[in-house]
């Protein structure tokens, strides 16, 4: 097709061009209305290729936003295009690929990648045959363009490129590149091997054929001068080490002496795609093995990679040792996420106080800086790496990296002694048994650094010195509890917010590690975190909130004192009563409220009315909006985010609250909302359901019991495992109203038992719902022992072993008593796994006294059943401690 513009049409699109390069809002504005106009043209689109590829006059940024503007086009309405226009646009791509300027050659490359993923390589079948062809040509605009588009090409269709939909053309393809790894231009070197490490993680068949010859041409360009080049050929490497070890197994001592010196590149990129390796290599079995002979070489360049560069310092306005008064960026607030509530148990275990299952995000927390620098960057990945190789290591890698230590920590320059501070917290966890000798004199020493003049070090030292709270907790409290609590507080109020965020997490970390032990020194934290309310800035406030509310789940009901009330709530209900419903900063208060509500039961009551009101009022206004979203679809979608929230500070009011919260439910319509939001799409709103289901079941069931025949149906079909967190909370909810509806169970335990069988008979089930899915079958139990018991086989050996390690309670009491009534209606269902019943029965520490006669008569019944001599045999195959523990406890 030929196609020529008109010249009044080609001034109107270049002024439109022009005006897009504005500044100005309001011209931006302007600019999308007409260019929306213009849409409605056809050939609009032509008159944006022609300017792209052919209108020389013009200069290379408006061309390259004609461009730009194309591609949107391509990705929103490519498909309402008419044939001609797609392929006279394809043509012009193709003829301008070698275009003279770099600028346009790459906008080219973005089209055609954009025009191919949008309408399929296979819609376009000249294309990968016609780029190929061009890497041949003598013209190196030509070659680099080619090659600049097939990169882009090979990152968006990597999957379909290796597929027989294409007649599997990486065939052809990857032999051509490895070509290229020789050619004399830097660029193209580069773009080669970037194309061939897209197909490295998915083990594309066709470079798999090559593998040998791509790891051989790799090695050859590991001293390229190009830093480029240099950092594909690291990035190529740390991906092999995932997929093809066995390959690089023969060369290992090579490439790691090799990334040694990478990660000392002048070039950060360099340097940081090779410290990645080093994150990559602890992930193998062969680390140890491979690594430890290069570990003193390797340990003093990661400390390095950890100080703050020149520009980070710039960035980070590092020289800026006061900031509190000025008022944050609005677009500095990183969005916060609010996790839904989820019913626990917790378990005799002493592991559980490490903090559980959210490990893994603890340790990048205390390394946002700040949002410029929020990004990855080589002193968090070097940070990082030397985390993961402290776990792999162990105690081995002390009398390495602490005569690092002593020269970094007591270091004159902040910068080093910065860095030092970092690393002392980065191998905090794995090398913590070999640490504990040199606490004693670190600490002090760290807890001193919280009043160093420079704020970038005052932060840092805050994070390191909460990677070692479980020793300080667990020592005498005078001697670095309390100075460390002291200066803490001190730097919640310190003049510069860097350090009053890193303040405030740390002190969170200390509040769970430490729990009730901060009762005696509660007025002290509570005056100084309401200061900080009149103090903080926008950001930093967020972050408060969660300090208090973890204050209140760490010290529970000992924060109900008059004294403590008057002190904490003033300030958080004037912050209450200044947010809209609408203001996103109200989750964060609605949260640490929740908290607050649990610890002070019936001291909140005073407050109760209106928070109750206002949750029921944010869950009404999400439904009614939901409602209008469906009827009209240019309405919004609500935040359900409020929703979750406010569900969640329900549950924690009728915690906190029992049966005083009666009045507030029998003046709201809270059960036709909560029945609603249980039938939500979103699973989050149907998990904070569930947990206040069970919560209002327990302080007001008679609310609660009009509505079974509605809400056991939705609990049935709620246990899906898919979902942990709403099956789980689903579980314990069923649990809860059994107990309270007794006999009326019958009629509605067909909705949920089969699949609770499945659920505690499912491999890989997480401990949490097993434990919750054991007690509530045993509840069931407890409840229709007739109804229960002939399933005793399906379940009884997996139930036994699910609630061994649950501390004794009520949840505990009513789960065993119910399986002592399946055992009185079904004593065959039991005895072919009654050696776990009895591990179970010796896992309670001080039984009540009639449960203990129970389980006294089921184990006396089964002796005389069986005879003194099997009973004998049978105790025989027993641990030894458990028949010790059996005799003891329930004198057998």
């Amino acid at each position: 097709m030929t196609w020529e513009p008109q010249p009044e049409g080609l001034q109107q699109i270049i002024a439109i061009l022009k005006e897009s390069q504005s500044p100005d809002t309001a011209t931006q504005m302007a600019v999308q209305i007409k260019l929306e106009d213009f849409n409605r043209y056809p050939d609009f689109n032509n008159y944006l290729i022609y300017v792209l590829t052919k209108l020389n006059t013009e200069d290379e940024p408006t061309r390259s936003l004609s461009g730009l503007i194309l591609k949107n086009n391509i990705r929103m309405h490519g498909s309402n295009l008419q044939p001609e226009i797609v392929e006279y646009i394809k043509h012009e791509c193709l003829q301008a690929v070698g275009d003279a300027s770099p600028l346009i050659r790459a906008t080219v490359g973005i089209l055609i990648t954009t025009i191919a993923s949008n309408g399929g390589l296979q819609n376009w079948p000249q294309l990968l045959p016609t780029l190929c062809d061009m890497l041949d040509s003598q013209d190196y605009n030509v070659c680099e363009g080619a090659f600049s588009a097939l990169q882009k090409i090979c990152e968006d269709s990597a999957e379909i490129l290796d597929s027989a939909v294409l007649n599997r053309p990486l065939n052809v393809m990857i032999p051509k590149f490895l070509q290229y790894f020789k050619h004399n231009s830097p660029k193209i070197r580069s773009h080669a091997i970037a194309c061939i490490n897209q197909f490295i993680i998915n083990r594309s068949q066709a470079l798999m054929l090559h593998i040998d010859a791509f790891i051989e041409n790799l090695f050859n360009l590991s001293s390229d001068e190009d830093h480029e080049v240099r950092k594909n050929v690291c990035h190529g490497l740390v991906m092999l080490l995932e997929v093809r070890m066995d390959r690089l197994m023969p060369h290992m001592s090579q490439i790691i002496e090799y990334m040694l010196l990478r990660t000392q590149d002048s070039d950060e990129g360099v340097a940081l795609e090779a410290s990645e390796f080093w994150l990559s290599l602890a992930e193998q079995s062969i680390c140890k093995d491979v690594l430890a002979p290069y570990l003193p070489q390797l340990a003093p360049v990661l400390v390095r990679g950890m100080r703050y560069s020149e520009i980070d310092i710039i960035l980070l306005k590092g020289n800026v040792e006061e900031d509190d008064m000025e008022p944050d960026r609005e677009e500095d607030i990183r969005p916060r996420f609010h996790k839904s509530r989820t019913h626990t148990i917790k378990s005799g275990e002493v592991s559980q106080a490490s903090g559980g299952e959210d490990d893994d995000d603890e340790f990048d927390d205390g390394l946002d800086d700040d949002s410029s620098l929020s990004e990855w960057n080589l002193r968090k990945c070097s940070a990082a790496a030397l985390d993961v190789l402290a776990n792999v290591f162990r105690e081995d890698c002390l009398p390495i990296v602490l005569p690092i230590l002593k020269d970094t920590l007591f270091h004159q320059e902040w910068v080093v002694k910065e860095s030092g501070v970092l690393a002392l917290g980065a191998i905090a966890e794995g090398c913590m048994q070999g640490m504990i000798q040199h606490l004693p004199e670190l600490i002090p020493y760290l807890i001193s650094c919280l009043s160093d003049k420079k704020a970038l070090v005052r932060s840092i030292t805050c994070w390191t010195l909460s990677r070692y709270a479980n020793w300080v907790v667990n020592q005498p409290h005078d001697q670095y509890l309390k100075p460390l609590m002291e200066e803490l507080l001190k730097r919640i109020l310190d003049s510069n917010k860097r350090v009053q965020e890193a303040a405030c997490s740390a002190f969170a970390t200390l509040e769970e590690e430490a729990c009730t032990e901060l009762v005696p020194y509660l007025e002290y934290i509570l005056k100084t975190l309401v200061f900080a309310f009149s103090k903080y800035q926008h950001k930093n406030l967020l972050i408060l909130y969660d300090a208090v509310g973890t204050l209140a789940d760490s010290v529970g009901h000992h924060l109900n004192k008059p004294q403590y009330i008057d002190i904490l709530m003033p300030p958080l209900i004037d912050k209450w009563n200044l947010l809209k419903d609408d203001d996103k900063d109200l989750f964060p208060l609605l949260e640490c409220l929740s908290s607050i509500a649990t610890a002070l039961q019936s001291g909140f009551l005073p407050y109760c009315d209106p928070v109750y009101r206002r949750c029921i009022s944010l869950i009404e206004q999400t439904i009614n909006q939901e409602m209008l979203c469906k009827q009209n679809h240019t309405f919004d979608h609500p935040d359900k985010e409020r929703m979750i929230v406010a569900l969640d500070l329900l549950s924690g009011l009728a915690e906190g609250l029992d049966r005083h919260i009666e009045t507030l439910v029998s003046n709201s319509n809270i059960m036709h909302l909560l029945y609603q939001c249980m039938q939500d799409v979103l699973p989050e709103v149907r998990q904070s359901s569930f947990a206040l289901l069970g919560d209002l079941t327990k302080a007001c069931f008679p609310h609660v019991h009009p509505f079974m025949g509605e809400f056991f149906p939705i609990l049935g079909q709620n246990l899906n495992p898919d979902f942990i967190s709403v099956c789980n909370n689903a579980t314990w909810a069923i649990g809860e109203i059994c107990m309270k509806l007794g006999e009326e169970t019958k009629q509605y335990i067909h909705l949920v038992l089969t699949d609770l069988f499945v659920i505690i008979n499912r491999p890989n089930t997480p401990k949490t719902l097993l434990e919750n899915t054991a007690i509530t079958i045993g509840r069931l139990g407890y409840v229709c022992p007739v109804e229960v018991a002939p399933y005793l086989p399906e379940f009884v050996r997996q139930w036994c072993t699910s609630l061994r390690h649950i501390r004794d309670n009520d949840e505990k009491d009513s789960a065993f008593r119910g399986m002592c009534h399946m055992i009185t209606v079904n004593p065959a269902g039991v005895v072919p796994d009654f050696i776990f019943f009895c591990d179970a029965i010796a896992s309670w520490v001080n039984p009540p006294q009639d449960l203990h006669q129970m389980i006294q008569k089921i184990l006396h019944g089964f002796k005389t059943q069986v005879g003194e001599d099997n009973w004998r045999r049978f105790v025989e195959q027993f641990p030894p401690n458990l028949a010790e523990r059996l005799v003891t406890m329930y004198n057998i």
